[in-house]
Parts: structure tokens; sequence; C-alpha cells
């Protein structure tokens, strides 16, 4: 099964990047979220529940799509060689 890693920059299908800050847990029902910020304009915090964001793309719906995710991980190098 696939996991969401904390502080890890991921690729929405649609082409944006976001950086994971959290994993959260709804005080009611016990359902996982993801907590994370867009990494464009104003930055903004979001949230949305574990099985969306790992869930697969919609390929009927977004037949063009090229990620086989909603959110795919991304294995960022270090510029300085690190």
């Amino acid at each position: 099964m696939r996991e969401v890693k904390v502080k890890h920059v991921y690729r929405h299908f649609k082409g944006d990047y976001y950086l994971v800050e959290e994993l959260a847990r709804h005080s009611e029902t016990g359902e996982e979220y993801v907590v994370y910020h867009k990494l464009y304009d104003d930055g903004e915090l979001w949230v949305r529940p574990l099985a969306m964001f790992l869930e697969k793309v919609d390929h009927v719906k977004y037949p063009d799509a090229a990620q086989t995710y909603r959110f795919e991980l991304q294995e960022i190098k270090s510029a300085a060689g690190r």
C-alpha cells in the first residue's frame, strides 16, 4: 500500500506542486487527513482525506492525465550535491 511522506513534495496530476506538512485525524470520525501547502501563489494550506490523496486518477474523466495517482511523490535532488 502507498503511504504519504511528511515534509516531502508531491505533484498533483494537473501539474502543481504541494508540500505535505502533516497527517491528521478527524476528532469525531477518526478519518485520516493530509495537511499540505501549495507551493505557488499564496502558499495556502489545504486538507484532504488520506484516501482521496492516495487514489488513482479517474482516466475516464481526465483521459489526458499522465500520472497514475492523484498525487505522486517527487524525488528532488539537492542542487548543492548533498
